[in-house]
């Protein structure tokens, strides 16, 4: 009951409960593709308290309360205490990590039909991308004048690890294409130096000699975001080979593209080259973004292996093949397989081989050029001298994946890897890898675009340890 007299504001409680309410407040969160984002408040479990009852002075005991009855002078008004708005998403810091493009984000550098037809002249009907390579030759040949002009002539797949491509007819050629590579390197090192030697020889090689006169007349532009591009058309022996060609370097890629030419040039290769260095561009943003939303994780390995158990239980992982690891010195990786035997290399900086106690397996170690760590452990097939037929049963696996089981395992367990051919050796490969350059060799005993193909090697390879090809 209340009542007001003089001033005077008077106030008869009868029995009552004070009560309160609290409210809870969990973090929220987003699961994209598999990756925890918070979208709320961070710190998970955080609760938020607001009392149901305001302004009341004291403290309150919950429970039966005394008749209480009286009159106080009327309080001056209070500000009424209002509950804390919820903290706003915390926005992620942006990406800042290494430039490094995987699996199919090599798409995003490809151009569409009507782009292609738009930015180069003379194109005919355009192929669909393609993730099957086929590279011809692993490097030489004569060299021009000045060397760092056959830069322009080698072919720019070689050391790659993984590619995505699209190829068009052209008026000029009935027997070649015109095409557009995507190539993906072991790390952004790999492909400023190869940029470095592209941009050295656009400087170099407006007129060289490649036996006869030959010129390479191009344009080569930077942007502000560490994208260079370069467009130009090689003419070389006074016209006995004549094509349009260029490329674009933003972080572990490499775009290249090449289509032959008869008469005259019809290049435009300012605006070839913007359009280079823009797509480029563009995809740097899209892995910035992509990896500011979902930060990469490396690949889990095992911290310890048992050396004596049968090397069928081992794994190939991104560290190496059970106990033994990539990147060690040879002689601490012999000697993490205490029981093995050891075929040593029949020639300098060779294969080393450890063969089991029984007999019934082996891997094989290999080294880099000009380098003492091991680079490379290869199961089964690995095309060097002393290859054995092993029972792919008893030896390492990948994710379970075996020598015998057909190439479409390797495909099913590490998707989105490439197919490659290569010409000279006769060799082919289903090729994996991770953002960290460290790539997984599944050899084949036919194409592997073929139905059948069957997995006769497998090896894990750091790539970053690899020799770049030097031009000049």
């Amino acid at each position: 009951m209340i009542y007001a007299a003089g001033g005077i504001r008077c106030v008869s409680f009868g029995y009552r409960h004070a009560s309160t309410r609290f409210i809870h407040f969990d973090g929220v969160y987003d699961f994209p593709n598999g990756s925890f984002v918070p979208l709320g408040t961070p710190g998970g479990n955080m609760s938020k308290s607001m009392p149901f009852v305001r302004g009341l002075l004291g403290a309150l005991t919950v429970g039966a309360l005394a008749v209480v009855a009286g009159c106080a002078t009327t309080p001056e008004p209070q500000a009424t205490s209002t509950p804390s708005a919820s903290a706003a998403p915390e926005t992620p810091e942006p990406y800042a990590g290494p430039i490094a493009f995987v699996g199919d984000e090599l798409e995003w550098f490809l151009f569409s039909a009507d782009e292609i037809t738009a930015i180069f002249p003379n194109v005919g009907n355009v192929n669909a991308p393609d993730a099957a390579f086929e590279q011809i030759s692993d490097g030489g040949g004569p060299n021009p004048d000045p060397e760092i002009c056959s830069a322009l002539i080698a072919e720019p797949s070689l050391g790659s690890i993984g590619t995505r491509s699209v190829s068009w007819t052209s008026s000029a050629s009935d027997d070649q294409d015109g095409r557009l590579e995507v190539l993906q390197f072991a790390d952004e090192e790999a492909v400023q130096s190869r940029m470095d030697q592209y941009v050295k020889a656009a400087s170099q090689c407006g007129e060289f000699r490649f036996n006869n006169a030959s010129t390479f007349d191009s344009t080569v532009l930077d942007s502000e975001d560490g994208v260079q591009a370069i467009a130009g058309s090689l003419v070389i022996d006074s016209g006995s080979y004549q094509s349009y060609q260029g490329y674009a370097a933003v972080g572990n890629v490499l775009v290249s593209f090449w289509q032959p030419f008869t008469g005259d040039s019809a290049l435009d290769s300012d605006a070839v080259a913007a359009s280079l260095m823009e797509r480029a561009s563009e995809a740097k943003t899209k892995l910035i973004d992509e990896l500011t939303a979902n930060p990469p994780v490396p690949a889990e390995v095992p911290s310890e292996v048992d050396a004596s158990a049968p090397w069928s239980e081992w794994q190939i992982t991104a560290a190496g093949v059970g106990p033994i690891r990539l990147g060690v010195e040879l002689d601490e990786a012999i000697a993490s397989v205490p029981d093995a035997r050891v075929e040593e290399p029949e020639w300098e900086g060779g294969p080393t081989r450890l063969v089991s106690p029984d007999g019934n397996a082996s891997v094989v170690l290999q080294r880099a050029e000009g380098q003492s760590a091991v680079s490379a452990i290869a199961v089964g097939f690995a095309n060097v001298a002393g290859d054995r037929n092993h029972d792919g049963a008893a030896l390492p696996s990948a994710d379970g994946v075996r020598v015998g089981d057909p190439v479409a395992a390797a495909v099913e367990a590490f998707p989105e890897g490439t197919m490659l051919r290569v010409v000279s050796s006769a060799e082919d490969f289903y090729v994996w890898s991770t953002r960290e350059g460290v790539l997984l060799r599944f050899r084949a005993d036919r194409d592997v675009t073929e139905e059948g193909a069957v997995i006769t090697g497998i090896q894990v390879e750091d790539a970053t340890l690899q020799k770049a090809p030097v031009f000049g």
